[in-house]
C-alpha cells in the first residue's frame, strides 16, 4: 500500500518506500508530455520518457533501489507506483472513454496494445526479446512492469508484438503503444460513468 497519497483534479502523487525502494510517482493526465525520470534504471527511464510524451501525460518519477542487487525490485515497484498514481489520478473515472487501443510501428517492429480501465486487473503479454540487458533493464521485467502496473492500475492490459526481430525497436513500440492506447482510455468523453454498474 502507498505511505501516502495527494490528489488533485486529474493529477496524483503516490509515495512508497520499502526496505528495496523508495519511490515517488506525481502524473497529471491532462498534461503537455513533459516529464522528469530518474529510476536507476537507464534504458526504463527512456522508455518512461517516450510513454509520457506520446501519452500527453506529465510525469515526474523518482526511484532510489537497489540496483546493485537487480534491477528487478526498482521496475516491479516503479509499476506499481505509476498504476496507483494514474488510478488515483482518474479518480471516479466519470466520462473516460475508459477503453483504448493502438498498434505502433517502430522501423520493423509493430506493436498492439489494447486496454480497459474497467476496474478489473489483467495482464497478457506476448512478446519475445532476443537481448537479455539493454542499459540496466532486464528484458524479462518488461512483461512483469506491465503486470505489476496492471494490478494497481486495475486495468485489462493486452500487449503482443506483431513483427519485429530488434529487442530495442520491439520495447519502444510496446511503450508507445501503451502510451496511446491510455491516451484514448483516459480522454474525456462524456460525464457519465462508462459502466452499466455505475460505478469502476
Amino acid at each position: 500500500m502507498p505511505d501516502s497519497i495527494k490528489r488533485e483534479a486529474r493529477s496524483a502523487t503516490v509515495k512508497r518506500t520499502t526496505k528495496e525502494t523508495d519511490i515517488s510517482v506525481t502524473v497529471t493526465l491532462d498534461g503537455t508530455g513533459t516529464s522528469s525520470i530518474s529510476t536507476g534504471v537507464v534504458f526504463l527511464d527512456h522508455m518512461l520518457t517516450n510513454f509520457s510524451r506520446h501519452s500527453g501525460f506529465d510525469l515526474a518519477i523518482q526511484c532510489k533501489g537497489d540496483i546493485d542487487v537487480d534491477d528487478h525490485h526498482s521496475v516491479e515497484d516503479i509499476g506499481i507506483v505509476l498504476g496507483s498514481a494514474i488510478n488515483e489520478a482518474l479518480g471516479d473515472k466519470r466520462g473516460i472513454q475508459r477503453y483504448g487501443w493502438a498498434i505502433i510501428p517502430m522501423d520493423e517492429a509493430l506493436a498492439r496494445c489494447a486496454l480497459d480501465l474497467g476496474g478489473r486487473s489483467f495482464c497478457v503479454f506476448h512478446a519475445e526479446f532476443s537481448r537479455p540487458v539493454i542499459q540496466g533493464l532486464s528484458t524479462e521485467m518488461v512483461h512483469h512492469f506491465f503486470l505489476s502496473l496492471s494490478e494497481s492500475l486495475k486495468a485489462n492490459i493486452h500487449i503482443s508484438i506483431l513483427e519485429g526481430q530488434n529487442t530495442h525497436h520491439k520495447i519502444e513500440a510496446i511503450f508507445k503503444s501503451f502510451a496511446y492506447a491510455m491516451k484514448t482510455a483516459t480522454t474525456i468523453t462524456g460525464s457519465a460513468i462508462p459502466s452499466t454498474k455505475g460505478s469502476i
